[in-house]
């Protein structure tokens, strides 16, 4: 492992595009860098001052066809820029929030590139539609921040959240509606906030990882009844610690599953602190999707077998 750039602030975000050609960091220093990394190489394509940022980018996207990023910050704009080109094009899209302490902590690009998907601190689910340029959703989803959004397969109809609320929520996309934001399902048995989802992207199994220390497993079709949800809510209600800068309480850890815990395994052995640390499963090309990679508060990479439940390893 060889070090290929460093900075003088915080990194909080990189990521490669799907093709793998192009890696894209974005640094509390309030710049993205694109990096050249086809044929092995790792070079510097463009540096991008990001604009409107509050204390620092909070993630980023490429679009489908990989030709453009967008981030957020602590502001009402999804901002986006092009990687190609040598005239650099940069937009603010306007979500319109109500409150304006507002943040998306989590965007994604529908896969037929037209629309925006987010998740904010104000509990609702966004909707930025690129051909009318204008917010065209805005969903009461979550009983407290929403960390985090993701598609569940490439069709882009069903939809996944998870917020401070501790549940993560299925929804239709062609059935969303402000005036009844309701979803098609929820996923109750962990016991803090979630952090992150990831989509295994057959429409049927997700993973979330949580501050309660923990990632589980599910599959939609296996629902939790309202009594699980209830439980959720009770243990997540019940949470007074910070994870942003207080170590973790030793109540924090649950041993024992929920009543109505309804997910396929819990994988236990990474730490969740300071940031929404974020969980993967890893790439089908090559690995068959047979592993979750896990970022831990350590500085470390936690592999998990996704059959096992076992620790598979550790960078």
């Amino acid at each position: 492992m060889k070090r290929v750039a460093s900075y003088h602030n915080k990194a909080f975000c990189g990521q490669f595009s799907e093709t793998g050609n192009i890696f894209l960091t974005a640094c509390q220093d309030q710049f993205l860098r694109v990096y050249d990394t086809e044929n092995g190489k790792f070079k510097k394509r463009k540096k991008v001052a990001a604009r409107d940022v509050g204390w620092s980018i909070v993630d980023t996207a490429f679009s489908p066809d990989g030709n453009f990023v967008i981030y957020s910050s602590w502001s009402e704009f999804i901002h986006m820029f092009n990687i190609y080109g040598e005239q650099e094009t940069h937009m603010a899209l306007d979500l319109r929030p109500a409150d304006r302490r507002f943040c998306l902590f989590s965007l994604k690009f529908s896969n037929d590139n037209k629309e925006i998907l987010g998740g904010a601190n104000d509990g609702c689910i966004y909707v930025y539609d690129r051909e009318v340029a204008d917010r065209t959703l805005r969903i009461n989803a979550h009983e407290d921040d929403v960390n985090c959004v993701t598609f569940a397969d490439q069709s882009s109809h069903i939809l996944y959240s998870g917020g401070d609320d501790g549940l993560v929520k299925v929804w239709d996309r062609r059935m969303l509606s402000e005036l009844n934001p309701k979803p098609v399902g929820v996923l109750a048995g962990h016991c803090d906030g979630i952090t992150h989802i990831d989509s295994k992207g057959d429409a049927r199994y997700l993973i979330s990882n949580c501050k309660d220390q923990t990632i589980k497993l599910w599959d939609v079709r296996h629902l939790s009844n309202e009594a699980a949800q209830e439980q959720t809510r009770h243990a997540t209600a019940s949470q007074n610690w910070d994870y942003r800068w207080q170590s973790i309480p030793r109540r924090s850890r649950p041993k024992q599953s929920l009543p109505g815990d309804s997910s396929v395994m819990t994988y236990r052995g990474h730490c969740v602190l300071h940031t929404l640390v974020r969980s993967y499963f890893s790439p089908l090309y090559s690995t068959g999707q047979r592993y979750i990679v896990s970022g831990c508060a350590t500085g470390s990479l936690v592999v998990y077998d996704v059959l096992t439940g076992k620790k598979s390893g550790k960078v």
